[in-house]
């Protein structure tokens, strides 16, 4: 996880509306900090979890064992899914 503790040399550069701009000056300065801070911050949490999301998967132990017994699964001929991927659709 990257830390805002670090030194910042690189400059990030955001063109918004009027409005948008207000709503986040508005926000920023009930949270006490400037626009540039308030930004960072939610635009990193917001990066850490879009890709938590794609990186990590937490089960219990009952998700787990139907999630293994899912992949251990032989596989399954699907003749309908065989049809709808080797008959022309309807755009050709």
């Amino acid at each position: 996880m990257v830390s805002l503790s670090q030194s910042k040399s690189e400059r990030i550069d955001v063109r918004a509306s009027t409005a948008v701009k207000q709503l986040l000056q508005e926000a920023a300065r009930v949270c006490h900090r400037n626009v540039s801070e308030f930004l960072l911050e939610a635009g990193v949490m917001a990066a850490n979890q879009a890709l938590t999301d794609r990186r990590r998967f937490e089960l219990d132990d009952a998700q787990w064992e139907a999630f293994e017994a899912a992949l251990d699964r032989p596989a399954q001929t699907k003749p309908r899914l065989h049809k709808l991927l080797n008959e022309p659709g309807v755009l050709g």
